[in-house]
């Protein structure tokens, strides 16, 4: 049988209400006696359960969620996800506070790490922006105890406790394996379309990607990135442009947001000129243009399950217990017109 608190104070010889201050770290109680309840603890054996113990005392644990306020399928379906959250909010004993901050916007989102900070949430997730003075506000964040955890984008250095998304160096590389393969190996140019290479994940696609078809497809050129600013809008206007400028683009791969954009785009593209397309996130957008031909596979991450990591790690973190390696890794799944779901 596990040992109860009743064996820790019969053990050390204390009353149950002396147990319970030294468990929860409560004044009232002399070195000595605590010292004889932490080696009675460390005798027996006994492990806490801390998440029945907050249970118990109704403990909820606000978390404070900061996400790009930029127009695309992907965030509004982080934004879905942390609304299923908030649905869940009575059972996991959570309370969620979104706050929208500009895309791409080092300054902005370094305040709003701070003010989050002041507000001394049990946790702060953010879709990081790779920038000096996000890791100063993010290392400030650590420094006054609050577990902090990057979503989608993650920081450079280690001023988080941990990252929920994919590998993207992996998806880089997957990304070009596909592309070169459907593309047939021919001559030709290859156009990038990127976010905005400030993100971290955004980079790391980029970087996997260019390493591997180089390697591997050398007789494709790599045009210079395109950043879109994960906007539908602009990421229209350069991909139109591309293509009246430029006719022998044999392929294509959209690492960030701002499908809709692309999607319009190609559309407008003559058939016999159009790419192999390679794009990032399963939306209605993305879906449809796989069931059209327009686009040919597509990497997904699932927006649901980084949320959920996220709020399972704050809360870990908070009460001092580990993290699951194995149940937040965040996989990577490949569609292609014949699987969709």
């Amino acid at each position: 049988m596990k040992p109860t608190v009743h064996d820790i104070a019969s053990h050390a010889g204390v009353s149950l209400a002396t147990v319970d201050r030294v468990l929860n770290r409560r004044p009232g109680v002399s070195a000595r006696t605590r010292e004889k309840v932490d080696k009675a603890v460390h005798e027996l054996g006994f492990v806490r359960d801390v998440a029945a113990a907050n249970l118990a005392k109704g403990r909820t644990y606000p978390l404070t969620f900061l996400i790009p306020s930029n127009d695309n399928s992907f965030m509004r379906g982080l934004r879905l996800a942390l609304d299923e959250a908030r649905d869940r909010a009575g059972v996991e004993r959570i309370a969620i506070r979104l706050v929208d901050v500009p895309a791409f916007d080092a300054a902005a989102l370094a305040r709003a790490l701070k003010d989050a900070a002041a507000d001394q949430p049990a946790g702060i997730a953010f879709v990081a922006v790779d920038a000096p003075e996000v890791a100063v506000a993010a290392s400030e964040v650590i420094a006054a105890g609050i577990p902090l955890v990057t979503l989608v984008s993650d920081l450079s250095g280690t001023e988080r406790d941990h990252y929920a998304g994919i590998d993207n160096a992996a998806a880089g590389r997957t990304a070009a394996s596909l592309l070169g393969r459907f593309a047939g190996g021919p001559q030709g140019k290859v156009a990038v379309l990127a976010g905005s290479m400030l993100v971290r994940d955004h980079r790391e696609r980029c970087e996997a990607f260019a390493s591997v078809m180089a390697r591997d497809f050398p007789t494709l050129e790599l045009l210079p990135v395109l950043e879109g600013r994960d906007d539908p809008a602009v990421v229209e206007r350069l991909v139109a442009a591309l293509f009246s400028g430029l006719d022998d683009i044999v392929a294509l791969y959209s690492l960030g947001a701002g499908n809709r954009g692309l999607v319009k785009a190609l559309e407008s593209v003559p058939a016999e000129r159009r790419p192999v397309v390679i794009a990032h996130e399963l939306t209605e957008t993305t879906r449809g243009a796989l069931q059209s031909g327009l686009i040919d596979a597509v990497l997904n991450q699932d927006a649901g399950h980084e949320v959920r990591s996220a709020i399972r790690v704050l809360k870990a973190k908070a009460d001092g217990l580990p993290v699951v390696a194995d149940q937040e890794r965040i996989r990577i799944d490949i569609f292609l017109k014949d699987n969709l779901p």
